[in-house]
């Protein structure tokens, strides 16, 4: 399964897209950089003040060739400045902002890598080493860029690369208690990642029941989200509710829910809420030695990832060929 990182990488070399780091001058995403343009992944795009990110970089004694990576100084590009705080004062109008609050919006480094997309200066974002939450990340994605359709949920899915086995895991970032609706528009965003990346996605719909052991609002909201996923859905194999074992295990499947589509075998898990799904992956990712990608924010118009504060320079770079892959046709498969 290792091999997923391979491929992605491959698929993003002969993608070659820009991608953009607003925290340009952070050392994990300098070394990152350095990597990224070594293996020729992506085109970096670093969002700061230039005089800094050089002397950061010369500093940590990186072989970065500044020929070939663009950096947005906002100090500097006045032009540029300009153009986004015009465009998103025009966006976000509307909602009661005013041109002098776009302004002072534009200094937020988030919000100028997200208008660098939004505007076609960059391809992609990659942000988040140095945020306290995904929110940063995303609220200024959803005023600028918005999602896919209107009312739709942005959700946030975890590539957990293990041994022998490769798991989805939503929505682990985003949308705190998502109600029975919600939960079959995660489990349809993240069954169509799964197939843009190579995938056939057999989606299980995680409880502490399975198939009506125990009646109770919890487990009811997520037979609720299968059985609503299932009919707009019928493409899909999907069941639940579903306990994890049941989802992951044949012959606990065979035991507890003989019936089931899965038969033991899913591959996509959708929680039913950020706590489990949060405890889940890192539980996965620190004990079982499994490789966390992500969050891979799903239901955007346009490619905007967030990266942990615990992120390491392999996870951003991962993280950024997972994300020049995004920039793609709804009908390309990695």
């Amino acid at each position: 399964m290792a091999d997923l990182i391979s491929i992605v990488k491959e698929k993003a070399r002969k993608r070659k897209k820009r991608i953009i780091f607003p925290e340009g001058d952070e050392e994990r995403v300098l070394r990152a950089t350095e990597i990224i343009q070594k293996e020729k992944i992506a085109y970096s795009i670093l969002l700061g003040n230039e005089k800094e990110i050089l002397s950061k970089s010369k500093d940590l004694g990186l072989n970065i060739n500044f020929d070939n990576i663009e950096i947005y100084d906002p100090n500097k590009l006045t032009a540029q400045k300009a153009k986004y705080i015009k465009e998103f004062y025009k966006i976000r109008k509307s909602k009661g902002v005013t041109e002098q609050e776009a302004e002072e919006l534009m200094e937020n480094l988030d919000y100028y890598g997200v208008m660098s997309v939004q505007m076609g200066d960059a391809d992609g974002m990659v942000s988040g080493s140095r945020h306290r939450s995904t929110a940063d990340t995303v609220k200024p994605a959803l005023q600028i860029i918005k999602t896919k359709e209107k009312f739709h949920k942005v959700s946030g899915v975890f590539f957990m690369v293990l041994e022998n086995r490769l798991l989805l895991f939503a929505d682990c970032a985003v949308t705190i208690d998502p109600n029975s609706f919600d939960l079959a528009g995660i489990g349809e965003d993240t069954a169509e990642t799964a197939k843009r990346f190579g995938m056939d996605p057999r989606i299980a719909f995680l409880s502490f029941s399975t198939k009506g052991s125990t009646v109770h609002p919890m487990t009811q909201k997520m037979s609720e989200a299968t059985a609503i996923l299932k009919d707009k859905r019928p493409d899909l194999v999907i069941d639940g509710e579903l306990q994890v074992d049941a989802a992951l295990i044949p012959w606990v499947a065979e035991k507890k829910c003989p019936n089931s589509p899965l038969q033991g075998n899913a591959n996509v898990l959708i929680f039913p809420d950020i706590q489990a799904a949060n405890i889940a992956y890192k539980l996965v990712q620190r004990l079982a030695g499994a490789q966390a990608i992500g969050p891979i924010l799903q239901g955007l118009k346009k490619p905007v990832n967030d990266l942990s504060r615990g992120c390491s320079v392999e996870d951003i770079v991962n993280v950024s060929a997972f994300t020049a892959c995004e920039v793609v046709e709804p009908q390309y498969k990695i």
